[in-house]
């Protein structure tokens, strides 16, 4: 399409909402309207009714304590309404409750999109005392066991595209692209991830893959480990482990993927 039929069906409106949408998935504090504003190279006045637009429609919000306009979880909602997404989370929600009955454990899911690691469904261990991160939460890519096993088992192009695309999120560690490869190896070698959490002091991450019918990844299953120090019987990290290998081959034959065909 040339530049004078684009420049004729230009919405200039939608674009400057659309701006302000990305600028604000690109920041982990958000913007006050005046950051806003430089961000975008416009000014003030220009933005103003947009910005308010938009929070009324319930896409952005703004904290009481410092004014700053962030992201709300309203398009993380609606992409949810997305066949594929929601045909994931439909077919995953079952086996999840089910290896959360058998490991103890909490567990969720997730999936690498618009530059995020996100969690799309969570199960609450059936105890009294669990540990689980919210529905919707973004993660880091480089940091975290989810985002080591979706990485791990793309090819090349694909694992740069998500790398050039990621948006870090707060406290996510910088990474040296030579350690980061070394661990991306060791997970494809083993089949699995498992690391000690970097935010929260005794929980171990065990993230294994999920595979679709073009035998690649398309989500991570994680349970974040919690010990218990009362001597109550429950399975150990290697159980658990072995229950969360056969429960996400199961989620993964029903998404397709033929096991006989070998591993991406």
């Amino acid at each position: 399409m040339n530049d004078s039929i684009v420049n004729r069906y230009r919405a200039p409106a939608l674009e400057k909402g659309l701006d302000i949408i990305e600028a604000l998935a690109c920041s982990e504090q958000g913007y006050t309207l005046n950051e806003l504003s430089q961000a975008l190279t416009r000014n003030v006045s220009q933005i103003f009714r947009m910005v308010m637009t938009l929070q009324d429609r319930g896409y952005i919000e703004q904290a009481d304590s410092d004014g700053r306009y962030t992201l709300t979880l309203k398009m993380f909602r609606l992409a949810h309404r997305q066949q594929p997404i929601k045909s994931l989370v439909q077919t995953a929600l079952p086996l999840l409750r089910e290896l959360a009955e058998r490991a103890r454990q909490s567990c969720h899911l997730s999936l690498f999109r618009s530059g995020r690691v996100i969690i799309v469904a969570q199960v609450d261990s059936p105890e009294r005392w669990s540990f689980g991160l919210k529905l919707g939460e973004a993660m880091g890519l480089t940091d975290t066991s989810s985002g080591h096993v979706l990485l791990a088992y793309q090819d090349e192009a694909e694992r740069a595209r998500m790398l050039s695309s990621h948006i870090n999120v707060e406290g996510e560690l910088q990474m040296d692209p030579g350690q980061l490869f070394a661990i991306l190896e060791k997970v494809r070698a083993q089949g699995y991830a498992t690391m000690a959490s970097i935010q929260i002091a005794g929980v171990t991450n065990i993230t294994f893959p999920i595979f679709g019918n073009n035998r690649r990844v398309v989500a991570a299953v994680n349970v974040p480990h919690i010990a218990r120090i009362d001597g109550m019987p429950r399975p150990d990290i290697p159980k658990i482990r072995e229950i969360m290998s056969e429960v996400c081959l199961r989620l993964s034959t029903r998404l397709g993927f033929d096991p006989d065909s070998g591993m991406a």
